[in-house]
């Protein structure tokens, strides 16, 4: 016994002292399985156990296996395993254990799944069982939810992992296991099967109720968490049975005196009002985080399983209940909306009716949500990691070192000195920002060209005279990225019709009064007529610029012989506007983006709109309300003394300062007062001061503006506080008030 108990220490203190010590000193210098392979540790194991070696814990309970796990020794956990079959299974249970590294046990399974395909085929069985009973364990509202919640998520990448980097990884576009295919492969997926299934049931059963209480659809307590056999009016009415057999017993909130419920579970008595889609969320969620996860690691990359699509589509209702409740759950569970733009499209306008404050919190917390941990994180520490640019050119020495810089080190932190000067700091950073800024719009590299009100500017379409342009506007990008990603504000405002291309949002014909305002009005004028016997003879081809020199271009295949009529005449509208705002400088915008989504997610910055990325990229303006009050002119029958008027002005005082800058977007178009302030203000056709015209007032009727002529068109309304309400909703619905002169 003494001789085992001696052989054990020495296994345990041989392999502890060769882990820890040749760990710690090379793991700067080889990544970890090349340690293992070079360094021993198989061959010591595997000489102790043929020596006798007893598998025992040491003194603070630590074992053989679960150094080598901590420290991702593959090979080492292979020969353990061979010796002592039955730590297979504890492997397997480890990715349960919270204390344990991710990345080490994902190291240690992608060896080990890497010996056969029976052992891949065996492992992924293994993680998927785990998978399942955490599921079921994370639906039972008994259960710790943060807890299960982070087990079912940490095992089901752990699985995503082991099934990518097995022998025969999709690549063909093939859904396995989700269309039909029987191959060994898909088989490692069914008993996940039955957690897809309890997911599904619990759906459909909230959809169900949803739909019988239609009067309030965000509160479903009284059908679904009643006392068994008892509305809370004392009607007599029948049990609600579980959605499955044996699948939510022991549903209760785990405190108090509990009795059995509707649902079959148990529940505290003072409970039975408790409403079920708050309790059942997030862990529902929580598992359709997983659906997702394991439906795409079947997928080749940047595709969405149909099966999964599919799924969305069906519980489209429930979905958006729970994201109308917690918008946050998208970032928290629905990652499915930010890497699936078909899909956020469902959701979009219930997240732009967020705050624009929580929206940025949102952004910021999200954006730098997959950067490595904190002792892996590269920072600006030597001479090559800082950005070295030259005063006297510096639009091309900054182009050039930032080009050349590791865009995952730029992402971490900046750090930039002028070239023959010492400063360093946050300070030089801003300063150098702020220079960019100023460069970026300078027309020596004829990259943006001013809008007609002069303060606005626009992609050049000749840009194309300077032979690095696209160069530059991927350059551009990549500035306005790095400043967004580093709260960085930028001395430079854009068209709205370029925010637009940068979030994608299309372009109308609104937009094109940023450039030429006659031509728009034109466009409103079309729309707003009737064409078919004024004799316009206009095609769906239009004369423009291209590379100097005017051309007949058409909107669309064979245009120039197509007329545009009074019933086509929306589609000419849209189709001019497309190619004066978009096809005439696509190249531009391709370029730009391709910078500044080095930095920043399109799937992140979609969550604003194109008012809203103004106020990120260049910051809030200071509004004087008096000189606004001031400089304010009144129509249609308005007088400065008229009651809506003055209930008016009080609620521009009450608001928040960042509704007062909505406010001025939504009837100039600019977040920006001009040097001079509210006097100076342009129209499309010159100073133009900012006016309120009356409009008759109906019930529900909201504000809109022409922003050509820098008029709010405000309702007669019969008390402040529907006027209050009423502003706030048009001005948080975005452009969608907008009207033209």
């Amino acid at each position: 016994m003494g001789g085992q108990n001696y052989s054990m220490t020495l296994y345990s203190t041989s392999v502890t002292s060769m882990l820890r010590t040749r760990w710690g000193r090379q793991r700067c210098m080889w990544p970890a399985r090349t340690v293992t392979r070079r360094h021993g540790q198989r061959d010591t194991a595997q000489i102790l156990l043929l020596r006798g070696a007893k598998y025992l814990p040491d003194k603070n309970g630590v074992t053989p296996l679960d150094l080598c796990v901590q420290g991702g020794y593959g090979e080492t956990c292979e020969v353990l395993i061979q010796y002592h079959p039955r730590l297979f299974q504890t492997i397997i249970q480890m990715t349960q254990n919270e204390d344990l590294r991710e990345n080490m046990l994902r190291q240690v399974l992608e060896h080990l799944s890497q010996q056969s395909e029976n052992q891949y085929l065996k492992i992924l069985t293994s993680l998927a069982e785990v998978a399942t009973t955490n599921g079921h364990k994370l639906l039972s509202i008994s259960s710790n939810y943060d807890a299960q919640m982070k087990s079912l998520l940490r095992i089901v990448r752990i699985f995503c992992h082991v099934f990518r980097i097995g022998p025969s990884s999709p690549s063909n576009g093939i859904d396995m296991g989700y269309n039909g295919n029987k191959t060994p492969r898909s088989q490692v997926f069914k008993p996940l099967e039955l957690l897809w299934h309890s997911l599904d049931e619990w759906l459909v059963l909230i959809a169900t109720e949803l739909m019988k209480n239609k009067k309030d659809s965000t509160d479903i307590t009284s059908i679904l968490l009643k006392q068994k056999g008892q509305d809370q009016d004392g009607t007599s009415i029948p049990a609600f049975e579980p959605p499955g057999p044996g699948s939510y017993e022991n549903l209760s909130t785990g405190t108090g005196e509990s009795k059995p419920d509707a649902l079959g579970g148990k529940q505290e008595a003072s409970a039975d009002c408790q409403d079920v889609i708050s309790m059942t969320a997030n862990r529902l969620s929580a598992v359709i985080q997983a659906f997702y996860m394991c439906c795409s690691c079947q997928m080749p990359p940047g595709m969405t399983s149909p099966r999964f699509i599919e799924f969305v589509c069906k519980h489209d209702e429930v979905l958006k209940c729970f994201v109308n409740r917690n918008p946050k759950i998208i970032f928290d569970h629905f990652h499915f909306l930010l890497e699936c733009p078909e899909l956020m499209s469902r959701f979009m306008h219930i997240i732009k009716a967020q705050p624009f404050k929580d929206r940025c919190e949102w952004f910021y917390e999200h954006l730098h949500s997959g950067q490595p941990d904190s002792d892996m994180v590269h920072r600006p520490v030597n001479e090559n990691d800082i950005l070295l640019v030259h005063r006297d050119s510096i639009f091309r020495s900054s182009c050039e070192v930032v080009s050349k810089a590791n865009c995952a080190k730029l992402k971490q932190g900046i750090a930039v000195r002028f070239h023959g000067e010492e400063g360093m700091g946050q300070g030089v950073v801003r300063e150098w920002f702020d220079i960019l800024s100023n460069e970026i719009v300078n027309p020596d590299y004829a990259l943006f060209t001013q809008s007609a009100d002069g303060t606005t500017f626009q992609p050049n379409s000749n840009s194309y005279v300077n032979p690095d342009h696209l160069n530059y506007f991927r350059f551009a990008g990549q500035i306005l990225g790095l400043a967004l990603n580093h709260r960085q504000l930028v001395n430079i405002y854009f068209t709205r019709s370029f925010y637009k291309h940068i979030l994608g949002i299309p372009v109308n014909y609104q937009d094109v009064a940023s450039i030429d305002p006659e031509y728009a009005k034109n466009l409103q004028w079309i729309l707003d007529n009737d064409i078919s016997d004024l004799g316009l003879e206009l095609t769906f081809s239009v004369e423009t610029d291209v590379f100097g020199a005017m051309e007949e271009v058409p909107l669309k295949p064979g245009g120039g012989s197509i007329l545009v009529t009074q019933n086509n005449k929306a589609e000419y509208v849209q189709l001019v506007t497309e190619l004066r705002m978009t096809r005439a400088i696509q190249p531009q915008i391709n370029a730009f983006l391709q910078g500044f989504h080095m930095f920043i997610p399109p799937s992140l910055i979609q969550l604003f709109d194109e008012y809203e990325l103004e106020l990120l990229l260049s910051g809030m303006p200071e509004i004087d309300v008096s000189d606004w009050i001031k400089n304010t002119e009144y129509t249609s029958g308005y007088e400065r003394e008229d009651p809506v008027i003055q209930w008016f002005w009080e609620v521009v005082e009450d608001i928040t300062p960042e509704e007062r800058v909505l406010l001025l977007q939504f009837v100039t178009g600019s977040s920006r007062v001009p040097h001079g302030g509210f006097a100076n203000i342009m129209g499309g056709s010159g100073l133009q001061n900012f006016t309120i015209a009356a409009v008759p007032y109906t019930p529900n009727l909201l504000p809109t503006s022409s922003t050509c002529i820098n008029m709010l068109k405000l309702p007669e309304y019969p008390s402040k506080e529907i006027l209050k309400d009423r502003l706030l909703v048009a001005l948080h619905c975005g452009s969608y008030g907008y009207t033209m002169a």
